[in-house]
């Protein structure tokens, strides 16, 4: 074990690495090519989230409650994708494998606390998709930009306090046996296993956290999609009814990409061993997949999307023409 800081107290030591070593894709044939296409995926991620906030806040028609949880969950992706990759490849392609205690911490807080983000705001579009198609004469009284921000700002509260404290209880952990971190983060799933002294907490907490924060959100994203279904098959014409599935439709996918990948993984990795490397490569996918894919999807499934982008190309290109005219007057006038 790298070098250690050990502290006496009531008769208790506790032993804190000064360092952990991050050792997943350990012995992965070829794995530098994985390197560079999670570089690949980083620089789409941050180009087409950079692209779509962009969009959002350029357009005025898209200055609605709707889109300001898409632009939130955009900023989302964005932070994400930077609190993982970035780091991974600096870990593992240049080969910095040791990091600090409080900088292993922080990378924890930060990748699970967008993580949850990622899942919060997913629900809050789905609680949108629901007033919008269930209560539709109701949508502009319920679902204001007030209201939305208060929720969004609520979120963040409570996913930092939370993820601070499942971090911060880290520190009264002992680690005696080992500091190496079987993953390609500091993952606190396994960061709490590598103690030496009681972890019972950390292990509740985790609990209460795949519970609240992981199945809640589905299971809430799934009864308001029951919802809806319900509320589409009473509506008697069929181009009504189309019409209002097209609202979901981006959604949807979004919340398939966000969750099938992880319960997949996770369903898997209880029925059946599967080689270490491949389980990083299928966690780490689920990780950096859809913060990529989800921009991407609102741009080519959402018509009110594509048309903002057609009516700013349309002002960009006349306003051009214009200064070009004006240029050319000025020359001549010269």
């Amino acid at each position: 074990m790298s070098s250690m800081q050990s502290n006496s107290s009531a008769n208790v030591t506790f032993v804190r690495p000064a360092t952990f070593f991050i050792s997943g894709f350990s012995n992965m044939p070829h794995a530098k090519y994985y390197y560079v296409f999670l570089s690949l995926v980083y620089v789409v991620t941050v180009l087409g989230n950079s692209f779509i906030m962009y969009i959002i806040y350029l357009a005025r028609r898209l200055h609605t409650a709707k889109y300001i949880a898409v632009f939130h969950l955009a900023l989302i992706d964005l932070c994400e994708s930077s609190a993982l990759i970035p780091k991974v490849i600096d870990t593992f392609l240049f080969e910095h494998h040791d990091i600090s205690y409080e900088a292993c911490l922080e990378n924890s807080f930060f990748v699970y606390h967008f993580m949850n983000m990622e899942s919060m705001t997913l629900l809050v579009l789905a609680y949108d998709r629901l007033v919008a198609i269930c209560f539709p004469l109701h949508y502009h009284a319920i679902v204001t930009r007030k209201t939305m921000f208060l929720i969004l700002g609520v979120m963040w509260i409570f996913s930092v306090i939370y993820f601070s404290v499942l971090v911060g209880l880290v520190n009264i952990l002992s680690f005696c046996r080992s500091n190496v971190i079987d993953s390609y983060f500091c993952d606190h799933g396994i960061i709490y296993r590598l103690a030496c002294n009681d972890n019972s907490i950390n292990i509740l907490i985790v609990k209460i956290n795949f519970g609240l924060l992981i199945c809640t959100p589905l299971l809430l994203i799934f009864i308001s999609y029951f919802c809806i279904g319900l509320a589409l098959l009473k509506i008697a014409h069929g181009a009504e009814r189309i019409k209002a599935m097209k609202t979901c439709t981006s959604h949807f996918m979004l919340v398939a990409i966000g969750y099938i990948p992880f319960l997949i993984n996770n369903i898997a990795s209880l029925t059946t061993p599967i080689h270490p490397n491949i389980r990083l490569i299928n966690n780490s996918l689920t990780q950096t997949i859809p913060p990529m894919l989800n921009p991407i999807i609102y741009t080519l499934k959402t018509e009110e999307v594509m048309q903002s982008i057609k009516e700013l190309y349309k002002q960009n290109k006349v306003n051009t023409t214009k200064r070009m005219k004006c240029s050319r007057r000025n020359s001549k006038q010269k």
